[in-house]
C-alpha cells in the first residue's frame, strides 16, 4: 500500500486479542490511509482465518512524535523539524556509548544515505548516523497572537 510497516503487537486482553499495527510513509500517513489499511488488513484476516475463531480488537495507527528517530527514514521523514539528539562517544570505554551529558538540538535541515544535516543555533552541522544516539523531536508551539489587533469580528465569532 506504499507504506513502511513499522510495528506489529498481538495482545491478550481477557478473552479477546489486540493486533496493534503501526504504519509510516514518506510524507506522513493520513486519518484515510489508516482507514484504508484498517480495511483492507481487517478484510485479509478474516478471509485468511488467521486470527482463529477468537474475537479480536484491530488498531492501526501511525507512529506518535514521541517515537525515536533511529533509521535514516526516521530522520528523512522528519526533515524540519527540531530534535534533541544524544552524540555517541568517542571517549568512553564502550564503543559506540551514548556521551553521559552530550546532546545536540536542532532543526533537520537535510539527510542522505551518509547522516544528517541540522542547524544548531544558525550554523549548518553535519553527523553521521553513526554519531547519533535516538533522536527525539521536540514539540513545538506556535507562538500565540498577542491580542493587540483583536477587534469585534473575532468577538462575533465566538458567539457574544
Amino acid at each position: 500500500m506504499g507504506m513502511d510497516l513499522e510495528d506489529v503487537r498481538i495482545t491478550s486482553a481477557g478473552r479477546r486479542r489486540l493486533l496493534r499495527v503501526v504504519v509510516d510513509a514518506d510524507g506522513g500517513v493520513s486519518l484515510d490511509d489508516i482507514a484504508l489499511v484498517s480495511r483492507e488488513l481487517s478484510d485479509t484476516l478474516d478471509r485468511a482465518a488467521t486470527m482463529g475463531e477468537t474475537s479480536y480488537t484491530l488498531e492501526v495507527s501511525s507512529p506518535g512524535v514521541d517515537r525515536p528517530l533511529t533509521e535514516p527514514k526516521h530522520w528523512r521523514r522528519a526533515v524540519g523539524r527540531l530534535v534533541t539528539v544524544p552524540l555517541r562517544s568517542r571517549n568512553h570505554s564502550a564503543p559506540g556509548s551514548l556521551a553521559d551529558s552530550q546532546a545536540v538540538t536542532g532543526r533537520i535541515t537535510g539527510t542522505d544515505a551518509h547522516g544528517v544535516r541540522l542547524d544548531v543555533d544558525g550554523q549548518s552541522r553535519e553527523f553521521g548516523y553513526s554519531e547519533l544516539g535516538p533522536g527525539r523531536i521536540q514539540i513545538e508551539f506556535a507562538p500565540l497572537n498577542d491580542g493587540a489587533d483583536l477587534g469585534a469580528d473575532e468577538e462575533e465569532s465566538y458567539g457574544h
